[in-house]
């Protein structure tokens, strides 16, 4: 269903123009008191998009999510044998 995707964060003047930016992507959060928004796109396209949403005369701020980057798997999984113990005790 869908491709890669990266989040973009986009800092607004205003809240009003929240529909207007349904164009550029779906829309998965909106903060209404600190007046941003994460649109989530295809990588492929996050670049020209970033240009054409930072060119808008109500955005304050356009950045792009790193998670896509980001290692989600750790080296040492493993629990700790002394917390382990703890935490069957309860303690």
């Amino acid at each position: 269903m869908f491709g890669q995707r990266q989040g973009i964060i986009v800092y607004l003047h205003s809240l009003k123009h929240i529909k207007s930016m349904r164009r550029f992507g779906n829309i998965h959060y909106v903060s209404k008191r600190l007046k941003y928004m994460v649109i989530y796109n295809d990588m492929d396209n996050v670049e020209s998009l970033i240009g054409k949403i930072k060119s808008l005369p109500y955005v304050k701020q356009v950045e792009p999510s790193y998670k896509p980057y980001l290692k989600l798997e750790y080296e040492n999984s493993n629990p700790d044998k002394a917390k382990e113990y703890d935490y069957k005790i309860g303690l």
